[in-house]
């Protein structure tokens, strides 16, 4: 067992955007971002930078109470890793962060997934790809690609703990009444799946 804790957040949007990601994956949450508290200060990921823009995006940071996650659903997960990997992790989102202009969203990323082609582009991500590359610092959690991952893929991670799932504006109320519960996926391997459905 790990000595800290680190949190995969799974969200629906509700824009066009998401709706048809939707309609190929047939999965409710389709966006999926990491943050390293649980009261989720600091959630990041690669997404949108302009609100009513799908097509301008790159590394974010993301806010509960704000943008498009005002009227976000989610589903909140934690996964428990070692204190190194832990910084080793934030090192690697710091990094990101203080190059983010040279980031873009990789859009073609997407398409290459439905296509289960391996398209690695230099200084872009999407979502789940971004997700994928910080979790990489810890060995042997992914056995595939982080430019073949989805939302659905991390989903599946080995000893991922479900925490909430319900509205990401009224997370913070339930932010300490942590579910030990039956639905964890630790019976679940991501090697399994191999796209978004």
């Amino acid at each position: 067992m790990g000595d800290k804790k680190i949190y995969l957040i799974f969200t629906d949007t509700g824009t066009l955007f998401t709706k048809l990601i939707k309609l190929y994956t047939k999965k409710a949450m389709n966006h999926v971002s990491i943050s390293f508290d649980d009261q989720l200060n600091e959630i990041f990921s690669f997404g949108r930078k302009k609100r009513y823009n799908p097509f301008i995006g790159g590394f974010v940071r993301e806010k509960i109470a704000a943008g498009l996650f005002k009227k976000a659903k989610c589903e909140i997960y934690s996964i428990a890793i070692s204190e190194s990997e832990y910084e080793q992790m934030q090192v690697k989102v710091r990094q990101i962060e203080a190059k983010k202009d040279f980031y873009k969203y990789n859009l073609l990323g997407i398409f290459a997934i439905i296509l289960n082609y391996n398209l690695k582009r230099e200084n872009a991500y999407f979502c789940s790809q971004f997700v994928a590359t910080i979790l990489n610092e810890k060995k042997e959690l992914l056995c595939k690609s982080p430019s073949l991952c989805t939302p659905q893929d991390l989903m599946g991670i080995y000893g991922l703990q479900f925490i909430y799932k319900g509205d990401i504006i009224l997370f913070p109320l339930h932010a300490n009444k942590e579910i030990d519960s039956e639905l964890t996926f630790s019976n679940y391997f991501m090697c399994n799946t191999v796209d978004f459905s």
